[in-house]
């Protein structure tokens, strides 16, 4: 099936495959993996491999950088005391210098658990206890939020796109119609009671037609392609079927074939983006969001050293929360993308701020894992969040709204109580 859907962002971008598409969408990982070579590796690294004057090199080019933008590049780098970490090969040569490869692998691999284990619980030990707590509960709040929102949105427009349809039905009651033909597409349509004679259906689609309770005798279909249309307790009487798909899922409740021809039925599947718009709208709406992210990442890439980092993540966690309670009074598939566009703007501030904050928070002996830490409770929220907000689309709006206001809300005063880490000199 996957093979004969377009995907297309308009008229002018197409993709006629699948394998095109993926692969269009995996050239930016394979740009980051390419320029990730051109990186310098950490100073603390080279520190543990023993390559002190690497690390000595790494640092210097930091500090010329910083005093460049600062306007001192005058200022020359000197550097009084380094702590050099134990390295882990010394750590295995300790355990056993006789020890075979198998018994030093092993007790690395125990070691580096080991280590990490230590790192994290000092990240809960005094005084960063209360710090971490509060961290989490940002991350995991604005990850909830945010993840479950995404999830929601698309499925909300796409809901209100086919209630909107629905109300444009058009209904046909007892119409007879004699010595017809209809080579034209019928759409959006419920026939009932008709009486269909002598009629040719040729080379036209039916898009979300019903016929019920009709009749068709003496009726001839070349090539017709239906999608989302059934005959429910219809009666086809010296009916002839040339290159179409009706087939027994689409002739429901008691529909009787009564001497009624199949020939050369079509294959496979015959939708396209002409006949369901509804996955090029979930692309679309994915993408008018994250092309509305833009705008916050410029704002808060300028505002950030002037209004603070606490400032910047509070508001934007309590400005996106209340963006989301008037989603309440959103009944059109306009405003609701709308917000949704408005939304990602104010969220995508909050998370900038939130890295930075997280990153000052922790001494680089730590900062690793503390970061890696929120980041797991990060992806635990997400995940809750597509479980819990993916299973209330289509049964109410209410506990959607709310529920993401109040833990953005929630999450943006928490945020607040963090210390303000603008002036602090990373340790």
């Amino acid at each position: 099936m996957a093979s004969n859907i377009i995907f297309s962002m308009g008229s002018a971008y197409q993709f006629h495959s699948w394998r095109v598409f993926v692969v269009v969408c995996a050239l930016p990982c394979v740009c980051a993996v390419v320029a990730l070579t051109f990186m310098p590796e950490s100073p603390r690294f080279y520190l543990e491999v023993g390559k002190h004057d690497e690390a000595w090199m790494i640092l210097k080019q930091i500090h010329d950088t910083n005093m460049r933008a600062r306007g001192q590049p005058e200022k020359v780098f000197t550097v009084n005391r380094i702590k050099i970490p134990k390295q882990l090969d010394e750590l295995v040569e300790m355990e056993s210098e006789s020890g075979n490869r198998v018994s030093k692998f092993f007790f690395r691999i125990k070691t580096e658990i080991h280590g990490i284990y230590l790192n994290l619980m000092k990240c809960f030990n005094y005084p960063m206890r209360e710090n971490m707590m509060r961290l989490a509960i940002v991350w995991f709040t604005l990850s909830f939020g945010y993840y479950g929102l995404s999830v929601w949105f698309p499925d909300v427009i796409k809901h209100l796109q086919a209630d909107d349809y629905a109300s444009k039905v058009k209904l046909h009651n007892n119409e007879r119609i004699e010595d017809f033909t209809f080579n034209f597409t019928l759409e959006n349509q419920i026939h009932q009671n008709g009486l269909f004679i002598n009629d040719r259906f040729i080379n036209m689609k039916l898009r979300s037609v019903t016929f019920i309770d009709s009749t068709f005798r003496n009726c001839y279909f070349d090539d017709v392609t239906s999608v989302g249309s059934f005959f429910r307790n219809c009666t086809f009487i010296d009916a002839f079927f040339f290159n179409t798909d009706i087939d027994e899922s689409k002739l429901i409740d008691g529909t009787e074939l009564i001497n009624s021809t199949f020939t050369h039925n079509k294959k496979g599947c015959q939708m396209t983006f002409d006949d369901d718009y509804s996955a090029y709208w979930v692309y679309f709406i994915n993408f008018l969001g994250t092309l509305a992210v833009l705008p916050g990442n410029i704002v808060s890439a300028l505002l950030m050293d002037k209004i603070g980092r606490l400032s910047m993540l509070g508001g934007s966690m309590v400005l996106s929360g209340i963006s989301c309670f008037f989603l309440w009074f959103g009944t059109s598939e306009s405003m609701m993308i709308f917000m949704l566009c408005l939304y990602n703007g104010l969220s995508i501030s909050a998370w900038n701020s939130l890295d930075v904050v997280t990153t000052e928070s922790f001494p680089t002996v730590r900062r690793g894992t503390g970061f890696g830490f929120c980041n797991a409770l990060c992806k635990l929220a997400a995940v809750l969040g597509n479980l819990i907000f993916g299973s209330l689309v289509g049964i109410t709006k209410a506990i959607p709204i709310l529920m993401a206001s109040s833990v953005l809300v929630g999450g943006g005063l928490v945020a607040l109580r963090l210390p303000d880490t603008r002036e602090n000199v990373l340790m």
